[in-house]
């Protein structure tokens, strides 16, 4: 099924994106992550909500199903409409994939699809934006980032298959049909980083912090090209580092950190739980982003980080 929402009269959509919950039994952490929500959402008043993975530990849930439940209980009594991707901790123990995206499917405001059978995981779906003349201006695709790695070689994380990437060029080319040929602007959503982040921090200029190493999967399976071969994806967002924020562009696509809002979740001092917002606008390709903090504060203008060799180049140029 083709999922479809719609901009704004004004032209917007709003997206916020919380990640890594890590949602247990209810405990007073857990509560605090529900105020944190409560508060980004009566504040920001999005159009979208997105969870992107591990919105459970599952291995200390007693009932991982009743808490995929009451941490969802936010956005589904919210109004307002809402997407999930599983990250590696969801499905661990007590429940599956499909069990997990079965319960989120009951809830009032769910746009999660399971996917095709015949693509690799459980989460793999689009959702088209509409303008006012019901024209698909935008889209926004959702994929399974899996867990550990299957291949006892390889150790680590899991990797975005052939299979995913094969069904996000369909989609893509699909879009563009209807566009005049042209690529429909759009936003990625996964849970683990592509190693392509790494890169990004490492020779572009970034926006944000990283106060811990990339955790990307060992194997690139080419998902970050396939992207780039359309040239219609401005910018991709996932979770997994808890205590990196930042956001870089790297060959035309820009990629971005959500911020954790998770207080289950290890974190850092002075690094406040949050969430990111993401706002589009009809006919543009291009995106604004910002961090709401959970006291309310939001994060505009975040610390830029220059690599040095950019750095260096920049002093050639000027030299010369």
């Amino acid at each position: 099924m083709d999922r479809t929402l719609r901009f704004r009269e004004d032209g917007t959509f709003t997206i916020v994106q919380f990640t890594d919950l890590h949602w247990q039994n209810g405990e007073p952490k857990d509560l605090r992550t529900r105020d944190l929500m409560e508060k980004v959402l009566r504040a920001e008043k999005p159009d979208l909500i997105v969870f992107t993975g591990d919105i459970l530990y599952s291995p200390n849930c007693k009932d991982p199903r009743r808490s995929m439940r009451d941490v969802l209980s936010v956005a589904a009594n919210s109004g307002i409409p809402w997407a999930a991707v599983f990250g590696n901790h969801d499905a661990e123990r007590g429940a599956t994939r499909r069990e997990l995206m079965a319960v989120m499917r009951e809830l009032p405001g769910c746009m999660a699809e399971p996917g095709p059978a015949e693509v690799h995981g459980v989460g793999n779906y689009r959702i088209r934006l509409n303008d006012g003349s019901g024209r698909t201006v935008a889209a926004l695709f959702f994929l399974d980032s899996g867990d550990r790695s299957e291949i006892p070689a390889i150790p680590g994380y899991d990797w975005i298959r052939t299979s995913q990437i094969d069904w996000y060029l369909d989609q893509a080319e699909e879009l563009a049909k209807t566009n005049g040929g042209a690529g429909v602007p759009s936003l990625a959503f996964f849970h683990i980083p592509l190693p392509e982040y790494a890169e990004a921090w490492r020779t572009r200029v970034c926006y944000g912090r990283r106060y811990e190493p990339v955790s990307s999967p060992k194997v690139n399976s080419g998902f970050f090209a396939a992207m780039s071969s359309r040239g219609s994806v401005l910018g991709t967002f996932c979770g997994h580092d808890h205590i990196n924020d930042y956001g870089g562009n790297l060959l035309g696509t820009w990629l971005y950190y959500g911020r954790s809002s998770g207080y289950q979740a290890y974190g850092r001092w002075g690094f406040s739980r949050g969430a990111r917002v993401i706002r589009l606008a009809a006919g543009k390709r291009s995106f604004k982003t910002w961090i709401r903090l959970h006291n309310g504060k939001t994060v505009h203008r975040p610390p830029v980080h220059r690599p040095w060799l950019h750095w260096l180049l920049e002093r050639v140029r000027k030299w010369l």
